[in-house]
């Protein structure tokens, strides 16, 4: 019986057994500074495995780099002690819901989700903080004084001298950025599936900064596009040439599993209307198109004398051919779809008809009168929750549903991510569509419980963080859909169970053997490794993370007994005896936990294997 390691795993770790596995000749030992024998890679091993040119020191190269780089990579990569402990009263309908709002620094609980949401989400959408210049929230550990920065950014040295002749006066502006991104990246990367797709919105600011550092994340391979928002309705007073716009930079996973799985958009109802039936064709109204085409690529075949229906010969324009070949254009004549005008004489066109049409490509350029704008996203939030200006520069639902339809389907029950979620306009937008398509789309929505500001319209209001708006916000928008909607959204889910970072589950007991020497305390506190302030529940959404088990999986209880989706994972941290084991063993769960300290005497203890071995072998039983 296994122990449950509690804590997420080191991506170092496992970066550094996939190169051990492929080139174990290029692994060795080396001794540190203090004699203690540490793994490495052999350079020149590896150099001559690849066969390549290793760039090393300050050989030019391309890269993109900034100060602490090396940081935010080590950050990335580290593993964490932490829990995701479940807060049923703020949540709803928190034990059928599928839904999540998770609150936390979205670095940490990005490392939580990982290994259980790995290659499982279809889509990101992230409206980060733009860089104003104030500090930022998300410190993670990168404060220094502005002399640290200098020497470090290579402009002083050691003793005071200035190394370069043009001071980068806002290096560090940009720096604190980068560092508070890029790690997040990193893991939001691993989450989404190879057809996956993340969209992030952005201001001028950092724009050509996003753009570098996705490449560098994603691979500029799988650069998708770079999406300009209208998203003001009238130029910006304080300037002659006022900004009206934002961005939306979208990579993929992988580029060549996204071009299958984007969608076609709906045809607005003002492009509807341009189809008409004049011919009254049975297959109903239609919209006519061009079928001439350039001669660049042509061939002989596209070269050709028609019939009008009225029997007018035709060639194709001077310097223009046939968009298809003869037999293709007889084809579409026996099948009427080409049309010679009223008239039966004009220039031929093919028709194009609505019933068949599967939408349009969407480009890169969205209006605000397609998609929303800023005024229409603070009126969206001050109308639902019936306050004033309670959150600031929010996105409009009408945006985050266009890039629900062209990434996600409503046939597949795909997870959508949002994890710096504030006023939570992407799971607004996940109810919506799904009750106007009856999709399935599940959210996951992450937001730091920063605090209000006690002068805000906020503050005022009663909410004291900004999940509290969130969470308001998704209660309020859900009820209202469900209500609008009726009848046919009797099934859609509006809930969301609500889960909040804190520290493990765990009292501090994973110590080196030399770090327990050096303590002096009693060893009753190892009778029992668990805090003592942790409920059974927040044991189990522990050990679901440990197990790779979704967060939003239906937990049941019997008696003592937490089942997680029917008898997949039985879990019981009371006291258990003999006649318990074996009641669990006989519901063949795939996995059985308990609590190192849950059995009742040293029978229980004896005979745990044998049970299992006896009712159900194949049951992996583990403790914490």
């Amino acid at each position: 019986m296994d122990k449950l390691k509690m804590h997420t795993p080191s991506l170092a770790d496992e970066n550094f057994a996939t190169l051990a596995k492929l080139f174990p000749n290029a692994v060795t030992e080396i001794m540190d500074e203090n004699g203690a024998v540490i793994r490495a890679i052999d350079k020149d091993v590896l150099t001559q495995e690849i066969n390549t040119h290793v760039v090393e020191g300050r050989e030019e190269r391309y890269q993109f780099t900034w100060p602490d780089k090396r940081k935010s990579v080590l950050l990335a990569n580290a593993p964490i002690a932490a829990a995701l402990r479940p807060c049923r009263e703020e949540s709803v309908d928190f034990d059928t819901t599928e839904n999540l709002y998770i609150e936390g620094d979205n670095l940490d609980v990005l490392k939580l989700l990982r290994e259980t949401y790995l290659n499982r989400v279809k889509m990101i959408y992230i409206d980060p903080p733009y860089n104003t210049g104030n500090d930022f929230v998300y410190e993670d550990d990168f404060s220094e004084d502005v002399g640290e920065f200098l020497r470090r950014d290579g402009q002083y040295d050691e003793q005071g001298n200035r190394l370069s002749p043009n001071l980068n006066s806002n290096g560090r502006f940009h720096t604190d950025w980068l560092n508070m991104m890029y790690p997040r990246l990193r893991i939001a990367r691993d989450l989404l599936t190879d057809g996956g797709v993340i969209f992030i919105s952005i201001d001028d600011g950092e724009q050509a900064n996003l753009r570098k550092l996705c490449s560098e994340v994603f691979g500029d391979e799988n650069f998708v596009a770079n999406i300009m928002w209208q998203k003001r309705t009238s130029p910006d007073a304080r300037l002659n040439l006022g900004p009206a716009h934002d961005f939306i930079v979208v990579y993929a996973k992988r580029l060549d599993q996204l071009k299958d799985t984007l969608n076609k958009l709906e045809l607005s109802e003002d492009r509807s209307n341009q189809y008409k039936n004049p011919d009254n064709d049975p297959r109903g109204p239609w919209a006519s198109v061009d079928i001439t085409g350039q001669t660049g690529h042509a061939t002989p075949s596209q070269f050709y004398e028609i019939t009008t229906r009225s029997g007018v010969k035709m060639k194709p324009p001077s310097g223009r051919c046939w968009a298809m070949a003869e037999r293709t254009f007889n084809e579409l004549v026996a099948d009427g779809r080409i049309w010679f005008g009223e008239s039966g004489s004009s220039r031929p066109r093919k028709k194009l008809f609505l019933s068949e049409s599967a939408g349009i490509n969407a480009w890169t350029w969205w209006t605000n009168t397609e998609v929303g704008h800023n005024q229409e996203a603070s009126k969206e939030v001050k109308d639902l929750l019936g306050q004033g200006d309670i959150f600031t520069n929010p996105k409009p639902t009408r945006l985050l549903k266009r890039i629900l339809e062209l990434a996600t389907h409503k046939t597949a029950e795909h997870i959508i991510l949002d994890f710096f979620s504030g006023s939570a306009t992407t799971a607004h937008a996940v109810m919506q569509l799904n009750a106007e398509d009856g999709g399935k789309r599940k959210f996951i929505m992450v937001q730091l419980p920063e605090v209000c500001d006690e002068k805000s319209e906020a503050a005022k209001a009663g909410y004291a963080t900004i999940p509290e708006i969130g969470k308001e916000r998704i209660r309020r928008a859900g009820q209202k859909i469900k209500d609008e909607a009726g009848l046919t959204a009797q099934d859609l889910d509006i809930g969301f169970r609500v889960l909040k970072l804190d520290s493990s589950n765990m009292k501090d007991v994973y110590y080196t053997p030399e770090e327990l020497a050096q303590m002096s305390f009693s060893l009753d506190g190892f009778t029992d490794n668990i805090k003592a302030d942790r409920t059974a529940e927040d044991l189990l959404f522990q050990v679901m993370l440990e197990l790779g088990i979704p967060l939003s999986a239906k937990i049941t209880q019997e008696g003592s007994l937490l089942c997680v989706n029917k008898n997949y994972l039985i879990a019981c941290f009371d006291r258990v005896d003999t006649a318990l084991i074996t009641d669990i063993a006989k519901k063949k769960p795939y996995y059985a936990v308990f609590r190192d300290s849950s059995f009742a005497n040293d029978s229980a203890m004896v005979n745990f294997e044998q049970v299992f071995n006896t009712y159900s072998p194949g049951t992996i039983r583990r403790v914490i």
